[in-house]
């Protein structure tokens, strides 16, 4: 059976920073978009999903 989770990154929209995380498939097919904490920044901005 095929893995229904990926390994994804997340860039930050206004710095070079990035978090690994995971998505399920299925669920969200689309890309995600979230605010999360830039610590080179030292504020919250938002992440995209890249490839």
């Amino acid at each position: 059976m095929a893995k229904k989770r990926e390994k994804i990154k997340m860039k930050s929209s206004e710095s070079a920073f990035h978090y690994y995380t995971e998505k399920n498939k299925t669920n969200t097919p689309d890309r995600l978009s979230r605010t999360k904490y830039d610590p080179t920044l030292r504020k919250h901005v938002e992440f995209k999903e890249t490839k």
